[in-house]
């Protein structure tokens, strides 16, 4: 067991290459062949640690699963398992996560759950119990996964900070998201960000995406952290970390802006791929540095305009999409887009999975080409119908705060059509001093570009950037063109106005219409970077 387990302490230390290379080394010496038919001859009179650690060590090595040495010394881990302590019980479970399913393997696994749910409350060292979660995976019961949760829970106190990682990763095996070990586990974390190397803090990104955890004040610490060390970064590294806070909807302005720095002095790095990836992550959390707007935009086009030849029909459009989110109409790009050899190949393919996606985003381009061109101006009359007389469940109260509010229900209009595809669920008319809301009708038949419109639109958490007022960018993109169409917008955060009591909401709503600086929900008003 010695000779072994040591073998497999050096193994793991080297890189992949070096493995395959001495992997064949030890396989073919005699000497490791007498070895495994002695541990195969004393298997059973093995004490219950050599056992558990010969497994081990005999699975990492890459000796097959289906020989007679893995299959025997998993059949009398079976026979002893009841013999077995908190740490071998443990490591078995390590071992066994790494093999595949068979009969051995299955018999095996359904007897440590059993046991280990025994064992559990007697179990007092966290690092064994984040071994084990991680081991019984996300098909354990829930009942299983509860008592795991308690039993960290009466050690958090103790916790260090490789052992918050450790659990962290092991709630992502069970998939199973508990915010109070979560908390515990991020408190540490921030408190020993510094101590952390960079796969470390994508792991940390990536399992709070894969659990759901919003944690703004984890999100700002590693950011933070990243942005006051960007010295120690590559570019490749900072844009991994930009593109693991753009899955999660976080944005790190300071972080992205000295991203953003970086790119416009040395852009040579901006290979295609990396192109698309900075696109993508400042498009969707709607960024763009305050103080080189210009230079930024330039250095993207430019950067785009190399890779024209070659790039693909779909990459173009998604770049000439993500520019066009945030308000910058690439010229020739579009050109290039436009054609109709190309144009056409967004319409033709009915078997494509992502075609309603492509049709999306160049109607978007389309949209972006007309209203955000310079020579744009506000139409002094737009076009627009009632998609449907009746509302959807999660605004029927908004409408009858509105009417309780103005007295008629033909003081406003719900579920209104626009030109270029845009919906907005509630459409206010006012007279140019905002003191008096008109009919619809009479404001139809009397349209007068000084008119006030307003537009209602109440939205879901995840249209903002995490923690904040700020709109993502597809938001930030109607936001935008809906002021072009000459109305007032109001964005509306509607988890917040649901909570709200019906007096409470009429006069929310009242506040909105008849105030000239009307504000989103929040006392931080809804801003866009451009």
């Amino acid at each position: 067991t010695n000779c072994l387990t040591t073998v497999w302490k050096l193994f793991k230390h080297l890189s992949e290459d070096q493995q395959r290379y001495e992997k064949q080394l030890i396989f073919e010496h005699p000497a490791f062949v007498k070895l495994c038919q002695q541990l195969l001859r004393n298997s059973r009179r093995m004490t219950r640690g050599d056992l558990v650690f010969s497994l081990h060590a005999v699975v990492n090595l890459g000796v097959p699963q289906n020989t007679l040495l893995v299959q025997t010394l998993v059949r009398v881990c079976q026979e002893k398992l009841n013999q077995l302590d908190n740490r071998c019980i443990s490591v078995l479970a390590t071992t066994l996560a790494g093999l595949d399913k068979d009969k051995n393997v299955s018999a095996l696994q359904a007897g440590l759950q059993l046991l280990v749910e025994q064992r559990i409350p007697s179990i007092r060292d966290i690092f064994i119990l984040q071994s084990l979660m991680k081991c019984i995976g996300k098909d354990a019961p829930v009942f299983l996964k509860k008592k795991f949760e308690m039993a960290v829970l009466k050690e958090i106190d103790h916790l260090t900070f490789p052992n918050a990682l450790r659990v962290f990763w092991a709630l992502v095996a069970m998939n199973y998201c508990s915010i109070p070990i979560l908390n515990a586990c991020s408190k540490k974390i921030q408190e020993n960000v510094h101590d952390a190397q960079f796969r470390q803090l994508i792991l940390i990104l990536e399992a709070c995406n894969s659990l759901q955890y919003r944690n703004v004040k984890l999100f700002s610490a590693l950011a933070d952290y990243v942005n006051s060390t960007a010295c120690l970064w590559d570019k490749r590294q900072m844009m991994l970390f930009l593109s693991a806070f753009e899955t999660l909807g976080f944005q790190p302005s300071e972080l992205m802006g000295s991203f953003a720095e970086k790119v416009t002095e040395d852009p040579e790095f901006l290979n295609l791929k990396n192109l698309l990836i900075v696109l993508r992550v400042y498009s969707r959390l709607n960024y763009v540095p305050r103080h080189q707007k210009h230079v930024f935009f330039e250095t993207l086009h430019s950067c785009l305009n190399k890779y024209i030849p070659q790039i693909s029909d779909t990459e173009l459009l998604k770049a000439v999409y993500s520019l066009c989110i945030l308000g910058y109409l690439p010229h020739r790009a579009l050109d290039e887009l436009l054609q109709k050899d190309r144009c056409s190949i967004f319409v033709s393919f009915s078997d494509d999975l992502y075609k309603e996606q492509k049709e999306m985003m160049l109607r978007c381009v389309k949209a972006c080409m007309e209203l955000d061109s310079p020579s744009c101006t506000k139409p002094a009359f737009v076009l627009t119908e009632n998609s449907s007389s009746s509302v959807s469940l999660n605004l029927r109260k908004a409408r009858e705060a509105l009417i309780e509010l103005l007295g008629d229900e033909n003081m406003f209009r719900q579920n209104v059509q626009l030109p270029y595809n845009y919906h907005i669920d509630f459409e206010i008319r006012m007279d140019p001093d905002r003191k008096k809301v008109l009919p619809i009708a009479a404001a139809d038949d009397h349209a007068d570009s000084s008119d006030e419109r307003l537009a209602f639109l109440f939205v879901p958490l995840s249209a903002f950037c995490v923690g904040t007022t700020h709109p993502q960018g597809k938001l930030a993109m109607k936001k935008r063109h809906l002021n072009k169409l000459g109305y007032h917008v109001i964005l509306v955060l509607n988890k917040k106005f649901q909570e709200m009591t019906d007096e409470d909401a009429v006069e929310f709503l009242k506040e909105k219409i008849y105030s000239k600086n009307a504000f989103p929900f929040y006392e931080v008003a809804v801003q866009d970077n451009n």
